[in-house]
């Protein structure tokens, strides 16, 4: 997979754009095929949005237990995906918009934006804090904008507060 990917960017020249949206399980290890897949395409690779709900309670970068649907299970793997070895900005944030769109981890915007102000300036972390501050953290995706709009548009009259968060 790795090698199609870097040849298909080859064929594509510079406006070439390669996301993911995994599991979330299948980002918890650098042996995990989908993380050393990311890990082996990160010269090409734009962002990795990992779907962080569906998932139940996962282990964090530092070895805790977090439940979905928290700022400490957002922050602590996305910690994990940078510690083995992604750039911060192609670290992001995949949630679903609304309860409905998923069948669990939905958080609130301000959850997303909190856990954005923790990765990105240390602040209003939950009970999780980063030994590294992550500034350029690639940002947020929802699942889906037709989710968000039965939902009154939550994320995405939220947006500028997103923006705001990373510095």
């Amino acid at each position: 997979m790795s090698q199609a990917l870097e040849s298909l960017a080859a064929k594509a020249g510079p406006g070439f754009i390669l996301t993911m949206a995994p599991q979330t399980i299948d980002m918890l290890s650098a042996g995990s095929d989908y993380l050393a897949t990311a890990l082996d395409v990160k010269n090409i690779l734009t962002i990795v949005n990992t779907q962080y709900y569906n998932s139940g309670s996962m282990n964090g970068c530092d070895g805790g237990v977090y439940s979905e649907g928290s700022v400490d299970f957002i922050t602590s793997l996305a910690c994990t995906a940078i510690q083995a070895g992604l750039s911060p900005n192609q670290v992001g944030i995949g949630v679903p918009a609304s309860a409905s769109a998923a069948g669990s981890g939905y958080v609130a915007p301000s959850v997303v934006e909190n856990a954005l102000n923790c990765l990105a300036k240390g602040t209003n972390c939950g009970t999780f804090k980063p030994t590294t501050l992550w500034p350029t953290i690639g940002g947020v995706m929802t699942w889906s904008t037709a989710w968000d709009a039965s939902n009154g548009n939550q994320f995405a009259l939220n947006e500028g507060a997103f923006v705001n968060a990373m510095p």
